[in-house]
C-alpha cells in the first residue's frame, strides 16, 4: 500500500503538465505519409510494448492486483466487459486526438481537450444526480461560451463552427465516460495503475488494428518500412504511455481536483511550442479563449472544493447532533 505523499503527487502532476503540452506538437511534427488512423495504431502498439516492463516488475514484486482478486464468474465477466468497452473508447479517442490536432491545429485542439471538466460535470448531473450551485452553473456557461467562441474561430457565427474543433471535443467526451467507468472499477477490484494502463492501451491497439484493417490496410506498414515514421511512433507511444502512468500514480498521492488544477495551464505551453517548433500563428482569439477556459476550470475546482467542505461540515454537525441526542 502506497502512503500518500503530497510533494510526490504535485511533482508527478507537473510532469504530466509538461508531457501534455508537448504531445500535440509531437503528433503534428510527424512526417508525411503517416495518416491519423495509422499513426494512432502504431503509437498505441508501442504504448502496449512500453507497458509490459512495469507490469512484469509488479508481478515479480508479488503485486498481483486484479489477478489475485478472486473474482467470481460474474465479476470476471463484468471486468472483461469494462475493459473492452473502455479500451474501445480510448482507442477511438486516440484516433480523434491525432486527427483533431492535425486538422484543428495544435492550439485549438489543446484547448478543446482541456474542456474535460465540462463533460465530467454533465455526467455528474445526469447520472449521479449531483445538483450544481448557481456559481458552478454560471462558470459552466462561461466555459461553454469560451469554447463556442474558439470553435467559431473568434467570429461567434454558427456557420463558422469548425467540424475539426468538434472532433477534438470528442476526445474529452470519450475520456470522461471511460474514466467514470474505470473509477467505479477501481473501487470494486484491487487493480493497479500499471494493470489498468496495460489493459487500456492493449485493447485500444486491438480496436485500432481492426479499424485500420477495414479502412486503411496499407497503414500497417507505414510505421515499419520507413525509419522516420517508426521513430515518431516510438516517441509518441513512449510519451503518451509515460503521461498515463505518471497521472495514475499522481492521483494516488493527491486528489484528482488538485492534480487537474496543476495540469490546467498545459495548452499555454503548447501555444509556445507550436509557435516555435511548428511555426504556427497564434491568434488573439485562441489566447483569450484559453484564458477564459482556464479561469473557468479553476473556478469550478474551487467551487467544488467549497461545496465538498460545506457538505463535510454539515455531516460532522449532524453526527454531533446525533451523539448529543
Amino acid at each position: 500500500m502506497i502512503k500518500p505523499n503530497a510533494a510526490s503527487g504535485i511533482t508527478l502532476a507537473l510532469v504530466c503538465l509538461s508531457i501534455l503540452a508537448v504531445m500535440p506538437v509531437i503528433s503534428n511534427s510527424r512526417p508525411e505519409g503517416f495518416g491519423a488512423l495509422s499513426f494512432a495504431f502504431h503509437l498505441s502498439l508501442w504504448q502496449s510494448m512500453f507497458a509490459v516492463p512495469l507490469l512484469f516488475w509488479e508481478w515479480r514484486r508479488g503485486e498481483r492486483g486484479v489477478f489475485a482478486a478472486g473474482l467470481d464468474r460474474r465479476g470476471v465477466v463484468r471486468s472483461l466487459a469494462v475493459a473492452l468497452a473502455t479500451g474501445a473508447m480510448f482507442g477511438l479517442s486516440t484516433y480523434l486526438y491525432v486527427l483533431g490536432v492535425e486538422k484543428a491545429g495544435a492550439v485549438s485542439a489543446a484547448v478543446a481537450i482541456q474542456s474535460y471538466p465540462l463533460f465530467a460535470i454533465l455526467w455528474e448531473t445526469l447520472f449521479l444526480k449531483r445538483r450544481k450551485t448557481p456559481v458552478e452553473l454560471g462558470l459552466t456557461a462561461v466555459l461553454i461560451g469560451a469554447l463556442y467562441y474558439l470553435g467559431t474561430g473568434g467570429t461567434l457565427r454558427v456557420d463558422g463552427v469548425s467540424i475539426w474543433f468538434l472532433v477534438s471535443l470528442g476526445v474529452p467526451f470519450l475520456w470522461s465516460i471511460a474514466h467514470v467507468v474505470i473509477k467505479e472499477e477501481f473501487g470494486r477490484t484491487p487493480i493497479t495503475p500499471a494493470q489498468v494502463t496495460f489493459f487500456r492501451v492493449t485493447i485500444s491497439t486491438l480496436f485500432l488494428a481492426v479499424a485500420l484493417a477495414i479502412v486503411e490496410p496499407e497503414g500497417f506498414s507505414a510505421g515499419v518500412m520507413r525509419s522516420e515514421l517508426l521513430i515518431f511512433a516510438v516517441i509518441m507511444g513512449l510519451v503518451y504511455y509515460t503521461e498515463l502512468i505518471v497521472w495514475f500514480y499522481a492521483v494516488r498521492h493527491i486528489d484528482v481536483s488538485l492534480a487537474s488544477s496543476i495540469t490546467t495551464p498545459w495548452p499555454a505551453f503548447t501555444m509556445v511550442l507550436a509557435a516555435v517548433v511548428l511555426g504556427d500563428q497564434i491568434a488573439l482569439y485562441q489566447v483569450l479563449a484559453f484564458a477564459v477556459v482556464a479561469l473557468s476550470i479553476y473556478g469550478l475546482t474551487l467551487a467544488g472544493l467549497d461545496k465538498a467542505r460545506a457538505a463535510g461540515e454539515a455531516k460532522v454537525q449532524e453526527l454531533n447532533g446525533t451523539k448529543a441526542d
